[in-house]
């Protein structure tokens, strides 16, 4: 681990946080830790001094140095730990297994500082938490050996220190389950983004499409709903056959093996996920209801975001798919993990979520092991912002919703 750097917050501003909102004499300093497998990654802890507890906040995908539940946990009295996974801003090679390694050397580095972990996962940031968690509660040699993929993980050389309270904001299912739930299974061509089965198309008329909102019938989800199960499976069935080929070619090597042998022993593939925003639920409003707005998080348009290559999961390699981006296969699910979260547990839930629905947030509180567990319902987007202009900021109704619940349980 390298020495800490103490860092300038204007430095660190961003369209997250208000820096208004930051305490006065608040001490912001950056860590680079090494993970067990070698890896180095990245931290940003916020404190004032004294603090007992440790408020931890990570996405897998993202880094959130400049989260808006910041200052927002600072006024609990805890320190705030904001972390950057080995494969930030890198869907491409996120494996979910190795990013529990990467939490581990954040929790390792904070429990030698602090009494009490809470973990704070926001969106997919509830997924990695909610699978740390799971792993962590378990005795080492019962933990996950392999990826997906088959790739060796060390989970059971690493300490994992089990976070003493959960927190999760917006969490939808898992990356793999979103991504089931928002892919167009009207693709007939992998190859081909362009091919469309006109009969599951979600942007037909024919089949209730309306730019201002669309009426889906019953019979067509349920065959759309199948339809995304299967476009998943054969998915899944090429990325592994990649794999079988890679792994056939690495075996069979030889003194006397041609170029071409050698290149694909070596070859890890890239593949393109098309037309990834797609969930009936963004365009037909009556599908669990909500406060939400006609659209996806990623605009109004579906025939421009259902191309373009801002998505969830636009490329992949085949131990990305099936680690992060499959709903089959992926094991990052806050749904999978929830019943062996047994810590005390809080849910916040935005009411005009265009991302995580009633019916998915549902079924995780019921999966959820914890016996001490709350929930909060607060109108706001998938980010906590004001659903129309002039609102109350649901990010910080959120943030007096987790202190409100924390104060008799943080150490202060």
């Amino acid at each position: 681990m390298n020495a800490p750097q103490n860092i300038p917050l204007a430095g660190l501003r961003g369209a997250q946080w208000n820096e208004a909102d930051l305490p006065h004499g608040l001490i912001a300093s950056v860590h680079s830790l090494t993970t067990v497998d070698g890896a180095n990654v990245n931290g940003f802890l916020y404190r004032m001094g004294g603090e007992k507890a440790v408020c931890c906040i990570m996405h897998p995908r993202e880094i959130l140095a400049t989260h808006y539940l910041v200052p927002e946990l600072l006024k609990a009295g805890a320190a705030v730990w904001v972390q950057a996974s080995r494969s930030a801003g890198n869907d491409v090679r996120l494996e979910h297994e190795l990013a529990l390694l990467d939490v581990d050397a954040g929790t390792s580095f904070l429990k030698q500082r602090y009494e009490q972990i809470v973990l704070v996962g926001n969106s997919g940031g509830a997924g990695l938490y909610a699978y740390y968690t799971e792993q962590a509660n378990l005795p080492p040699e019962q933990r996950e050996k392999r990826t997906p993929a088959g790739r060796p993980v060390r989970l059971a050389e690493a300490p994992m220190i089990r976070p003493d309270i959960v927190v999760m904001v917006a969490p939808h299912p898992g990356q793999g389950i979103l991504l089931m739930n928002s892919l167009d299974p009207s693709v007939t061509d992998e190859g081909d983004p362009l091919s469309i089965d006109p009969a599951l198309f979600p942007f037909s008329a024919a089949n209730g499409f309306k730019p201002e909102g669309a009426s889906y019938s019953a019979d067509f989800v349920a065959r759309y709903r199948a339809a995304q199960r299967r476009r998943v499976e054969t998915i899944d069935a090429k990325a592994r056959e990649m794999l079988r080929l890679r792994m056939s070619a690495r075996r069979n090597l030889s003194d006397a093996s041609s170029d071409a042998e050698k290149l694909t022993a070596g070859w890890q593939h890239l593949f393109e996920v098309s037309r990834t925003d797609a969930d009936l639920r963004n365009w037909d409003l009556s599908l669990d209801p909500t406060d939400r707005l006609v659209g996806s998080l990623w605009g109004t348009d579906p025939f421009k975001t259902n191309m373009n290559g801002v998505g969830f999961g636009r490329v992949c390699t085949p131990e990305s798919w099936l680690s992060t981006w499959s709903g089959l296969s992926s094991r990052a699910s806050v749904l999978r993990s929830a019943p062996a979260i047994t810590q005390p547990t809080f849910v916040i839930r935005y009411t005009a979520d265009a991302c995580v629905f009633p019916d998915d947030l549902n079924a995780i509180w019921v999966a959820l092991g914890s016996s001490d567990k709350g929930i909060a319902v607060i109108r706001g987007n998938h980010h906590g912002q004001p659903v129309f202009a002039g609102e109350p900021s649901g990010q910080a109704l959120a943030g007096e919703a987790i202190r409100e619940w924390l104060a008799d349980k943080l150490l202060t």
